[in-house]
């Protein structure tokens, strides 16, 4: 199929990639276009205007930073839904966004799909990341040769929104474990263990998840990869946050709790930063 990547950010780059070394002929698009050179050496075809990259495709993804740069390209005047609406491809969202937005490109865009992903960027390069897609069956079969080369693991759901649901799931879980996995080490080492101890206690233990092992020496140091930001960590509890607007005043209070120590982080210069630095707060 004839896919268009729309953003080349870590993770928009890494579908790029995995679905070029399945076949796929992909056609690359950023706002910052000197993004999509890598991509061009891998063998996909780079275009600078959005109106471009949606000529003749299957296909359109969107893998975009938050609502705001979703909403402008998937609903602006010259955007996806424009520039595809007549031509009858398929839309499909990669990013994190409300399940408010999703409802609203759906309202929009009947064919359209939201697929979150659950995993890193380097799990989806290995075609090991969890897909969360969410559309009308029809549209879920058309989408099939994309997700079966991204990965075998997916969760479907017959609405888009209920996928965007379920990756704010997802990430409050991650989210908040990594900051008790932090916690959790600080109150070990103001009980005098070290930090050789406390690898030897938590690195294996069974209440330390595969989520928050992979990021257990990046957590417990304060550095590492950029493979997720402290900003968009923050963003996504936001998003947590506002699903329970109503009935209740104060229905997550652990996301709530989770998202002042990424705020904190943010405002302590760390919002660049991986997730894992929120660790940086808590003394070594």
């Amino acid at each position: 199929m004839r896919v268009a990547v729309l953003g080349q950010g870590r993770m928009g780059a890494a579908i790029a990639t995995r679905l070029l070394q399945q076949g796929h002929a992909v056609v690359v698009w950023d706002r910052t276009a000197d993004r999509t050179g890598p991509l061009v050496a891998r063998g996909a075809e780079a275009v600078v205007e959005l109106r471009d990259a949606l000529a003749r495709v299957d296909v359109a993804l969107t893998s975009l930073s938050n609502d705001d740069a979703v909403r402008q390209v998937a609903l602006g005047d010259h955007g996806v839904v424009a520039g595809i609406g007549s031509g009858g491809a398929l839309y499909a969202d990669a990013s994190t966004i409300s399940p408010e937005l999703s409802h609203e490109i759906s309202l929009r865009y009947p064919a359209f799909v939201s697929t979150p992903i659950s995993g890193s960027p380097e799990l989806v390069g290995r075609g090991e990341a969890l897909y969360l897609a969410g559309g009308p069956e029809a549209s879920l079969r058309i989408l099939d040769p994309v997700l079966s080369a991204l990965s075998s693991h997916r969760h479907t759901y017959p609405e888009p929104r209920l996928a965007a649901a379920a990756k704010l799931s997802v990430n409050a879980v991650l989210l908040a474990g990594i900051v008790s996995l932090a916690e959790g080490l600080a109150v070990g080492r103001a009980g005098g263990l070290s930090d050789d101890q406390l690898r030897t206690l938590l690195a294996e233990s069974p209440t330390v998840g595969p989520g928050l092992r992979g990021r257990f020496e990046a957590i417990l140091t304060g550095s590492g990869p950029t493979l997720w930001s402290v900003d968009l960590g923050s963003k996504d509890l936001g998003l947590a946050l506002a699903l329970g607007r109503e009935p209740a005043d104060d229905p997550f209070p652990m996301v709530a709790a989770a998202k002042d120590r990424y705020d904190r982080a943010s405002v302590e210069g760390l919002g660049g930063d991986d997730v894992a630095a929120v660790g940086r707060l808590y003394p070594h």
